[in-house]
């Protein structure tokens, strides 16, 4: 179980978050959403010990989050020069020197599926199939835990629609967590299983997604403008 508790963060004594509190249990692809500048990314860093709290804890299995819990969680940045230099083939070797778990044969086979060819500099390649390198080397990983700071950001919806599948197609939800960032609401949503908006730092609200369908009668973004309103009155 990752669990967030009571947690804090500033930067130059600005608060960026301030008391979240939640977990992330086995077996289900969690949306964190929110405006841009209300802490998604800071929390994610948090979330996989790039970041320490200023109060509070990030827990996995009871455990201190810290650089080394990258054994159980696989991270995946919202930077666009990732590894430039490297081939995708380079990729995986540095991955598979990093980490040992990860697999050569899964992350080309998400490569294959992804339509996208290890031979040429990441550098060289379009933003979308640079993204889907990422997410490649990302799925590579047998982790319990992926963290992935918007993953379809600025890509068209094609990419955006065949990352998604991907996402499907490579994790075990029995077994595997997804805890994504994202402003693609409308392409994710039907994937999500909860959903967690923060607004300035805050969580406004969490929702598993059964529920703003079935009983709220709404779709996602339609559920997040609806806290944004009432935040206004």
């Amino acid at each position: 179980m990752l669990q967030v508790s009571n947690v804090s963060f500033q930067y130059l004594k600005k608060p960026i978050l301030q008391n979240l509190s939640f977990s992330f249990p086995i077996g289900q692809i969690i949306g964190l959403v929110g405006e841009n500048g209300s802490g998604k990314s800071t929390l994610l860093k948090m979330m996989v010990g790039l970041l320490s709290p200023a109060g509070g804890e990030v827990l996995l299995d009871g455990k201190t989050v810290t650089r080394q819990s990258a054994d159980k969680i696989a991270y995946l940045p919202d930077t666009d020069l990732f590894y430039e230099l490297f081939t995708g083939e380079q990729l995986f070797a540095h991955y598979a020197s990093q980490f040992t778990d990860f697999s050569y044969e899964k992350a080309s086979a998400v490569a294959e599926y992804l339509q996208v060819e290890k031979q040429t500099k990441l550098k060289y390649l379009s933003k979308g199939n640079r993204g889907r390198m990422k997410m490649a080397a990302t799925l590579g990983r047998q982790v319990p835990y992926y963290i992935m700071d918007e993953p379809f950001s600025g890509l068209d919806p094609m990419v955006r629609e065949s990352l998604i599948k991907g996402l499907i197609q490579f994790t075990d939800i029995e077994t595997q967590t997804i805890v994504l960032s994202t402003h693609e609401l409308y392409e994710v949503e039907p994937i999500l299983d909860q959903i967690i908006l923060l607004q300035n730092g805050s969580i406004v609200a969490q929702e598993d997604m059964e529920n703003v369908r079935d009983i709220n009668n709404q779709d996602a973004v339609q559920w997040m403008k609806s806290y944004y309103k009432e935040r206004v009155k």
